[in-house]
């Protein structure tokens, strides 16, 4: 069992699957009693199914206020003391020019209005009690070009903008606000942004994926396993505040 993380109950968004998955299962392996919360039951389900620990599934749409408000009134009775703010959408591959309003707005209300809903509504309770952590997902593409996604990038910076300023308000009664800027991460969503770019440039999926890749100094992806590894460690640092952690493969911003 983890320091830090052992007998707290920790509610994770997008816990469904994918990351969201990876850190859920992780916590639990550290001792924590985990909340999984997403928009479709039968995803929750499996994610508790596969925890060693204890855990609870409770669907929610983490960008309308209502599913937002409802998810704090089912969870009442929990303690929640660390709070992961996952749920995320990747949004459209394509110039900023071909972005449609609603296109942008559906990857703020997910990446953005998502993250300031969820800590609204669970921040009170750890700030009453004087303890608590909240680490928030961000991406390296916040902080560096990553050409035919501004929704996403924009989305991601805001995301690090969010955190720097709530661990100013919060930190003064004991709760720490953390983000953490995953690099490409093997998967579903790298593979579809793969195969968009070599269909848009007319190469093989290989080749499109080696000029990404080639970009980190590892020369490689990280996994759902090592950002799930990367949320622990935070955790098991108290004096840890206000930061956001690159865990990228270096891929550097440039």
């Amino acid at each position: 069992m983890e320091p830090g993380v052992s007998g707290r109950t920790a509610l994770v968004t997008g816990g469904g699957n994918g990351l969201g998955r990876a850190i859920a299962v992780a916590l639990s392996e550290a001792g924590a009693r985990v909340v999984v919360t997403g928009r479709r039951r039968s995803s929750l389900d499996e994610t508790v199914a596969a925890l060693p620990g204890p855990g609870r599934a409770a669907v929610c749409d983490v960008a309308d206020p209502e599913s937002v408000a409802a998810l704090a009134d089912e969870l009442a009775g929990e303690e929640i003391s660390v709070l992961v703010n996952n749920a995320g959408v990747a949004g459209p591959v394509k110039p900023l020019v071909e972005v449609s309003p609603e296109e942008w707005d559906e990857v703020f209300a997910v990446n953005v209005r998502g993250v300031y809903l969820m800590c609204q509504a669970f921040l009170p309770p750890m700030v009453a009690r004087g303890a608590g952590d909240v680490v928030n997902i961000a991406s390296v593409s916040g902080k560096r070009p990553l050409l035919r996604r501004t929704p996403y990038c924009a989305s991601k910076m805001a995301v690090i903008g969010l955190t720097a300023t709530l661990a100013g308000e919060v930190g003064p009664y004991g709760v720490a606000v953390n983000s953490l800027s995953p690099g490409p991460v093997e998967g579903p969503r790298m593979a579809r942004n793969f195969r968009l770019e070599a269909e848009r440039t007319g190469v093989s999926y290989d080749k499109a994926e080696r000029a990404f890749v080639g970009r980190a100094a590892l020369g490689r992806m990280v996994t759902e396993s090592e950002v799930a590894a990367a949320v622990l460690a935070m955790l098991r640092m108290p004096g840890l505040c206000a930061a956001d952690i690159d865990l990228s493969a270096g891929m550097v911003a440039r």
